[in-house]
């Protein structure tokens, strides 16, 4: 990409407040519309690297932080990074351990590699988002937070419904920070129902 894009008003006010990348300015928009971190909430963030998101997290709340990504993340202080994918039963298990058993909040900013095939990409980052929520269902307790990322398009509205199925307050929002032209999207669903697949989920 052309150094319009990576070198935006956007990142460099990033880069200048010390964060990592420009999609700090993202979560925190988010958490100003929504406050669905709360000042002692656990906190996931998945494909976390190169780990802005944990930095906004970490000054949002004192409860435990955990990064995890395919990709090795930076050291911070006060979060714990794992590397891994985190549909692996044992890195969900390491992940549960971490957080000594509760975790609050879930929140995904994980976007596939993009080929530039419209119709190939979203599929793709649809199904990440599918992804992240099965993840939340296992491991969120009741009355927790999930934000995900994703792609407006026509496979957008099923990930939408099938979010709601698990949450009680639902909602599509895009973001001031996100780069003009992008079709990313994210979804904000608050008070987890506690369910997943019709069971009970953890308690």
């Amino acid at each position: 990409m052309g150094s319009q894009w990576t070198k935006d008003s956007v990142y460099r006010k990033a880069m200048k407040a010390g964060y990592r990348a420009r999609a700090a300015y993202k979560l925190l928009e988010i958490q100003q519309k929504s406050g669905f971190i709360r000042p002692d909430d656990n906190v996931v963030d998945l494909g976390a690297a190169p780990g802005s998101w944990l930095q906004v997290i970490r000054d949002l709340t004192g409860g435990k932080v955990i990064g995890v990504d395919l990709n090795p993340i930076v050291p911070m202080e006060g979060v714990t990074t794992i590397t891994g994918d985190f549909t692996d039963p044992l890195i969900q298990e390491r992940i549960r351990e971490e957080a000594g058993g509760i975790v609050n909040v879930v929140v995904s900013d994980a976007a596939p590699k993009l080929s530039g095939q419209k119709s190939y990409d979203q599929a793709r980052a649809v199904g990440l988002g599918e992804d992240a929520l099965a993840f939340a269902c296992t491991i969120l307790k009741p009355g927790g937070n999930l934000v995900i990322k994703s792609f407006q398009g026509e496979l957008f509205a099923d990930l939408l419904a099938e979010v709601r199925k698990h949450f009680y307050s639902v909602r599509g929002y895009r973001t001031k920070a996100s780069r003009k032209g992008s079709a990313e999207v994210y979804i904000i669903a608050k008070n987890f129902k506690g369910t997943c697949n019709g069971t009970e989920g953890p308690l």
